[in-house]
Parts: structure tokens; C-alpha cells; sequence
């Protein structure tokens, strides 16, 4: 799990499955959660702070098995995130 700082909007929501290119190589992940700033206040343009993840690790994220604080993080333009699927089925 780690989280994911995308400048820019691709357009996702929650339970959206994206690539973009990590450190480590390319990552598939799965956006459990999504906070959206910057929209009137802040850099001129909007961030999404998501936290990411494989879909092994959701049961984790809704235990909150896991500390914020500590997950590694990574940063990308919107314009380098490739969007698999825009959001779940149930996201509005």
C-alpha cells in the first residue's frame, strides 16, 4: 500500500484502477481512497492524495490495518497516469 500524489485530475474516483510509472517499475493499483485538494486554496492546479494499493490489500485499508504516516509515497503528473477504470461500480 503507499500513497499516491497525483498533480492534476485524470478523472478518478474511488475503487479506480490506474498505471503509472514508480520507482520500482510500472505499478497497477487500485484507488481505495481519493481527498481532493487544492480547489480553492493552494497550488494552481488540483491534487489527489490517494491511497493505493494491490486489491489483496483492500481488506487491510478497510481494517485500517495499516499506519498513514508511514506508507511510502509517490508523486506523478495526471498527464503520466493511464486510467484502467475510472471508478468502481458503485462510485457515483
Amino acid at each position: 500500500m503507499k500513497q499516491l500524489i497525483i498533480h492534476g485530475d485524470p478523472g478518478i474516483r474511488n475503487g479506480a484502477i490506474i498505471r503509472y510509472e514508480a520507482d520500482e517499475g510500472e505499478a497497477e493499483v487500485v484507488c481505495f481512497g481519493i481527498n481532493r485538494n487544492g480547489e480553492y486554496h493552494g497550488p494552481d492546479r488540483v491534487q489527489l492524495w490517494c491511497t493505493v494499493g494491490r486489491e489483496d490489500e483492500y481488506e487491510d485499508y478497510e481494517k485500517r490495518n495499516f499506519t498513514p504516516h508511514f506508507l511510502d509515497v509517490d508523486r506523478v503528473d495526471a498527464e503520466d497516469v493511464e486510467v484502467v477504470r475510472a471508478k468502481s461500480d458503485l462510485a457515483i
